[in-house]
């Protein structure tokens, strides 16, 4: 009976948090700007994982890798970056490289501190505490990486775009497939600064910064 109360009671904190709460800011998108939950989301999370698992700090710089798993995930990123350039070229020309012609202070600055204040902040989110926290919720492995895939996918509904949502599904499986094989949320955080950098520079940009063209414009 108490595990079967526990599970009720993690389904709903699960749904809250990573689809009521993403709900809440795209309603009331006037009210709460996204920017404002991270830090206070990333405390309440690093509380949980404190005092409910057996968590430890040093796991978030944890960094072991074989020669194959680097080389692999180089290829990957390659493959993607060029894909993407290929796509804005074919379909949305005009916005070819548009931010660091626009603007090479504000591409400088977010290529500078992107994959550590949103990238990395995001993989301690949908990785680290998604796959600790909920991991009981699910008979198998590939059902929590979906999870975690579907649930990064579903916050980008603040931006507004199907491109965005489509991305990050593509892109949300593919950090929770490396995390759980490597376990290490370091380097999925540093495939996430690598992958946002990429669309940032091609031409996605404006599917996941909603006012990005006021910088451009400046």
């Amino acid at each position: 009976m108490r595990k079967k109360l526990k599970s009720v009671y993690l389904s709903t904190e699960f749904v809250l948090l990573f689809f009521g709460v993403p709900l809440l800011v795209y309603l009331g998108s006037d009210i709460i700007h996204p920017s404002m939950l991270i830090m206070p989301l990333l405390l309440f999370i690093f509380l949980i994982l404190k005092y409910t698992t057996d968590f430890r700090t040093r796991e978030l710089i944890f960094l072991k890798l074989d020669h194959i798993t680097v080389r692999r995930n180089l290829i990957i990123m390659i493959i993607s970056g060029l894909m993407m350039l290929i796509g804005v070229y074919l379909f949305e020309r005009e916005r070819l490289f548009d931010l660091p012609k626009g603007n090479i202070l504000v591409w400088g600055l977010l290529c500078t501190f992107y994959p550590f204040f949103s990238a990395y902040g995001q993989e301690i989110i949908y990785r680290t505490f998604l796959f600790r926290r909920y991991t009981s919720l699910f008979k198998k492995e590939w059902m929590v990486i979906l999870a975690s895939g579907i649930s990064f996918s579903f916050v980008h509904i603040i931006y507004y775009s199907p491109v965005s949502i489509l991305l990050t599904l593509i892109g949300g499986l593919y950090f929770a497939y490396q995390y759980s094989r490597t376990r290490s949320v370091l380097f999925t955080a540093i495939l996430h600064g690598i992958m946002g950098i990429i669309v940032f520079t091609v031409g996605l940009g404006e599917y996941f910064w909603l006012d990005m063209s006021e910088w451009i414009k400046s």
